[in-house]
């Protein structure tokens, strides 16, 4: 799909404001109000720059591995590219994206513990030689299809994030599984060159974080007692959200590297990386969807718009806590002064639990008015299908941007 980018102006590394965000969706409307209009993202690429800078300014030995899972985006995949990021791929496919965006494969890390060989042979011939592993599996299987690639064993670490999304039932080596790992990998003379981990995403206890190094810490000298070339790389993840947590959070990284990795950061012989999607994804996307249908039951309106939890609202599923949607009107744009009601909003499926919002307050709205869901870039589009025949993958993204106005192709 095409979403054709409509010039305005935005402040180089800094998002648009709120008024300029509307009044660029009222333009999208406005020019595609010729036929009924489905559900659009913008983009805003000031808000992407933007985040990028926080990263760097509060984690300026972290270099980001951006995960494509959470947003494959094409406009923002490259703008990430361009602002230097590398990229957490986790299957063929994903590489190739990346790896069509003229990025070096040296700026990608291959981090799925759980490979199809077909995927680590692609991964060997296009020369993406840095993966993770968590099992005696695994381990044979890049044995077999990419010897040389350099490994970082994947541990799992104590679940005290208060994530909501945890990954230590899948992921993560356990305690008395590493050395026996480590001794596996050195036997099969691969190359074992660091620890990852990931304590959740969407955690709200970075405080776990000093854990999750500690156990690192600990692997790397496992290994050193093993005999094993010295570990010069560390992933400590994701999980990361953007806003005052991420603060937080650094400050909380900065003080656990300094406790159990102080020479090496004196000595710059350790390279630090992180795996966040969340953090730069979630916030330079926002939804509009338009009202297709509504009901009235008692004291509560009821709504229908042209995307759901079976497209782009996946996630609401899992975690409805912090939705953010405006009324977009078309007899009163700005909604001022009009009496609120409470609301149940579904989606256009045929599905019951296709729920959106419930309890909600909202104007009174008609059909063709709007909902404008903000903070919508994070396993949304990614995460959507084709139900009932509303195509997630046809929703068009327009885009934010400075000169010159671009397309985005779906």
């Amino acid at each position: 799909m095409v979403g054709e980018a409509k010039l305005i102006e935005n402040r180089v590394g800094k998002p648009v404001s709120t008024d300029d965000l509307f009044r660029f969706i009222k333009s999208v409307i406005s020019d595609e109000q010729q036929e009924e209009t489905g559900p659009f993202y913008v983009l805003d690429l000031g808000a992407t720059r933007s985040l990028v800078e926080t990263w760097f300014h509060n984690l300026p030995m972290v270099q980001p591995f951006y995960a494509v899972k959470s947003n494959p985006n094409p406009a923002f995949l490259k703008e990430m590219a361009a602002l230097g990021t590398g990229f957490d791929c986790a299957s063929l496919p994903e590489i190739e994206t990346i790896l069509s965006l003229g990025v070096s494969p040296d700026r990608i890390v291959f981090a799925n513990t759980c490979k199809p060989e077909s995927h680590i042979k692609y991964a060997a011939k296009v020369g993406v030689n840095l993966a993770t592993f968590d099992s005696n599996c695994e381990l044979e299987k890049i044995k077999k299809w990419h010897p040389k690639c350099e490994l970082l064993i994947r541990i799992k670490v104590p679940e005290a994030s208060g994530s909501a999304f945890m990954f230590g039932s899948k992921f993560g080596a356990l305690p008395e599984e590493i050395v026996p790992l480590l001794k596996a990998a050195q036997e099969a003379k691969l190359q074992v060159v660091g620890v990852s981990f990931h304590i959740g995403t969407g955690a709200i206890n970075f405080h776990s974080i000093q854990g999750a190094i500690e156990a690192a810490k600990t692997t790397f000298d496992f290994a050193a007692q093993l005999g094993l070339p010295k570990m010069h790389i560390l992933d400590i993840g994701g999980g990361f959200t953007s806003g005052p947590k991420f603060t937080d959070a650094a400050s909380a990284v900065k003080v656990a590297l300094q406790k159990y990795f102080p020479g090496e950061l004196a000595d710059s012989s350790l390279k630090i990386i992180a795996e966040p999607g969340y953090f730069f994804a979630n916030s330079p996307f926002t939804l509009a969807t338009s009202i297709i249908g509504k009901r009235e039951r008692g004291d509560v309106k009821e709504y229908w718009i042209n995307d759901g939890v079976w497209g782009s609202m996946n996630i609401l599923k899992d975690d409805h806590d912090e939705v953010i949607c405006t009324p977009l009107t078309i007899k009163n744009p700005t909604c001022e002064g009009l009496k609120t009601w409470n609301s149940t909003v579904f989606g256009p499926t045929c599905d019951p639990n296709d729920t959106v919002l419930k309890g909600f307050k909202l104007p009174e709205l008609d059909v063709n008015d709007w909902l404008v869901f903000h903070n919508m870039g994070a396993y949304t589009s990614s995460r959507g299908n084709d139900f009932n025949g509303f195509k997630t993958s046809a929703i068009p993204t327009y885009i934010l941007a400075l000169m010159p106005p671009r397309k985005q192709e779906k």
